[in-house]
């Protein structure tokens, strides 16, 4: 029977002691504020994480239907109805694995050829030149496909530039038309290139060249220039510069005026283009396909890249390099 507490003797029954009454009221209420911050917090993430993933399938979706719709463009031929003008752009350098490649733009003339609705054909060209082997393919299957199909015309209309082998290409349509100050002509043949013979002298580099063949090494930039090196390729692009000016002369016939300077490599505006009967008249592709062709709703027929089979190819070369890495660590 040891002490009494006063507190707790003195308390009326039913009243709680001042420590009963206080501390769990105090962790009680402690306890429920963070309970409810942490359902609050849990909460947010929860919707954040469900907006996030809408999102997140929203822009896959978009992406996904564009490159659908891009891909049926480039993948096949246009859907025509009705009579219309095709159209097939030449754009940038005319080479082979490029944009305006003679693979590109032959596809395009054969499918616009097979469409019965086509009533008139424009090459679109906006070219600073390129291969004349690929301007001499696209040359020659446009007179192919002239002479199989005799009621469908054909238009080169120039942008801003039609030179070197954009304008071989050129010369095959039926007629050319440009605008006053678009850029025409430049028939000549190049190869350019450096020497680095001084500068390796000066810094005291030795070039080492192993051949076989008394030639194999001509024009190499790190060896002096040989004079029958020279002659030889001037030679070589003499003859591919007599060839240009033939397929020119073959298009164009009795319209080129007779002027010195005609395939000297230099050229004009369309305006004087004009003149020297390298153009037929000023005008854009709407004004061909409107007054000429008589066929004002223009088609598409250009084979454009298609960016989804690019993708998808890189995506599969950077997983063979990722996987031929580790195979070479192991």
């Amino acid at each position: 029977a040891g002490s009494k507490d006063p507190w707790t003797e003195n308390t009326p029954r039913g009243i709680p002691a001042k420590d009963e009454a206080t501390k769990p009221q105090g962790e009680s209420w402690e306890r429920d504020v963070i309970s409810r911050l942490a359902f609050a917090a849990l909460k947010e993430q929860r919707r954040t994480r469900r907006w996030g993933i809408f999102f997140k399938v929203l822009t896959f979706a978009y992406i996904g239907l564009i490159l659908f719709y891009f891909s049926g463009q480039w993948a096949g031929e246009p859907i025509t109805k009705g009579r219309h003008t095709a159209l097939i752009e030449i754009q940038g350098m005319i080479a082979d694995n490029m944009e305006a490649s003679a693979d590109n733009i032959i596809s395009g003339l054969r499918a616009a050829y097979k469409d019965k609705n086509t009533a008139g054909i424009i090459l679109r060209i906006n070219s600073p030149g390129g291969s004349p082997v690929q301007a001499g393919y696209v040359y020659d299957e446009v007179n192919r496909l002239r002479d199989e199909h005799p009621d469908v015309p054909i238009y080169a209309v120039i942008t801003d530039i039609c030179a070197s082998g954009g304008y071989y290409i050129a010369a095959s349509a039926d007629e050319i038309y440009a605008d006053k100050a678009s850029l025409v002509g430049s028939i000549g043949v190049l190869m350019d290139g450096f020497g680095f013979v001084d500068g390796m002298h000066k810094l005291g580099i030795e070039r080492r060249l192993i051949t076989a063949g008394d030639h194999k090494g001509f024009l190499d930039p790190f060896a002096p220039l040989q004079e029958a090196d020279v002659k030889h390729v001037k030679g070589m692009l003499g003859e591919i510069h007599n060839q240009f000016i033939a397929m020119v002369k073959q298009g164009r016939g009795e319209r080129l005026k007779d002027s010195p300077d005609l395939f000297s490599g230099l050229i004009w505006t369309g305006e004087k283009g004009v003149e020297l009967g390298l153009v037929d008249g000023l005008g854009s592709a709407s004004y061909v396909a409107r007054e000429l062709i008589n066929q004002e709703r223009i088609v598409d027929y250009t084979i454009r890249p298609n960016y989804l089979d690019r993708f998808a190819e890189r995506i599969g070369m950077a997983m063979v390099n990722v996987l031929a890495t580790r195979i070479q660590l192991k």
